[in-house]
């Protein structure tokens, strides 16, 4: 499941759907004679703040510094140690999902260790937070602020993997496995989706693109996204909306037009439920 040619743009398309949930979080100190044999649930990333940790992984040995962060995968059994005196690190278990996927990620190679020089203000900023939530019971120490400090590592992460900036190396020798619930069943129908914003897309045109019968690709998309078809097309639709909006160049009817509308008065009335505003106020 773990591919590389999946295009990353579907997260940021349903940013929206994402759920981030923190599990457990501590920040350790390990001696010399520190070793570790485990593999977790959930998703895991640890933050390295002083000296180096060893990572074997299938028999590869990785190097994380001070400043690097560590990205584990569910069920990715490691073995850890320290090389010096001592290390310490804060990890963070965490599940990622979009509506109903919880294991999206896994359609990424991101598991590795990052070079800390590429999220650096990224993990400065959660591991302040971090000792700020065990701290202080204030405001700026809340498990709000810690989440969003997360989330916005993750986002880097990702953003520097669909920029080709990362690639995770801890799986790098294992061939990818395509499976009916893999996003790259999914591959030709995203793009098909955003070319053809401007008129009705049924559902049948999108089972075709995929090789497979409509009911079977309703009950897939559901599978894979988490969201059906037609939610997808909608949301889509309404990120669209959004950017003309910002770019103030276009009127209403002419949006309309560029997303298969068939009048103003009905682009109106779905971007209003969308947003609870109706386009004319969007701001």
């Amino acid at each position: 499941m773990y591919a590389g040619t999946v295009n990353m743009s579907i997260i940021d398309e349903l940013s929206e759907y994402i759920t981030l949930r923190m599990s457990s979080y501590l920040e350790q100190t390990h001696d010399s004679n520190w070793i570790e044999h485990k593999s977790h649930s959930d998703y895991d990333l640890w933050f390295i703040t002083a000296g180096s940790v060893k990572i074997t992984i299938d028999g590869i040995e990785h190097m994380a510094d001070p400043g690097d962060v560590v990205f584990f995968y569910p069920d990715m059994p490691y073995i850890a140690s320290t090389t010096g005196e001592l290390c310490r690190f804060v990890y963070m278990h965490f599940d990622f999902s979009i509506a109903e996927q919880k294991r999206i990620l896994g359609e990424f190679q991101l598991p590795g260790i990052v070079p800390g020089n590429l999220v650096r203000e990224e993990s400065t900023l959660f591991t302040s937070s971090y000792r700020r939530f065990k701290q202080d019971s204030g405001a700026s120490g809340s498990p709000l602020y810690l989440k969003a400090s997360l989330l916005l590592v993750i986002a880097k992460i990702l953003e520097l993997h669909g920029q080709g900036l990362y690639t995770g190396e801890f799986l790098k020798d294992r061939k990818p496995r395509k499976t009916e619930g893999s996003l790259e069943v999914l591959q030709n129908v995203f793009p098909y989706v955003d070319a053809n914003l401007h008129r009705v897309i049924r559902v049948n045109e999108l089972a075709a693109i995929a090789g497979v019968s409509e009911k079977y690709f309703i009950s897939l998309f559901k599978k894979i996204l988490g969201i059906t078809p037609g939610q997808y097309i909608n949301q889509i639709k309404m990120n669209r909306a959004r950017d003309y909006l910002y770019e103030k160049k276009y009127t209403i009817q002419q949006i309309a037009g560029f997303l298969g509308y068939p009048d103003p008065f009905t682009f109106s009335k779905a971007f209003k439920k969308f947003y609870n505003v109706p386009p004319s106020k969007f701001e």
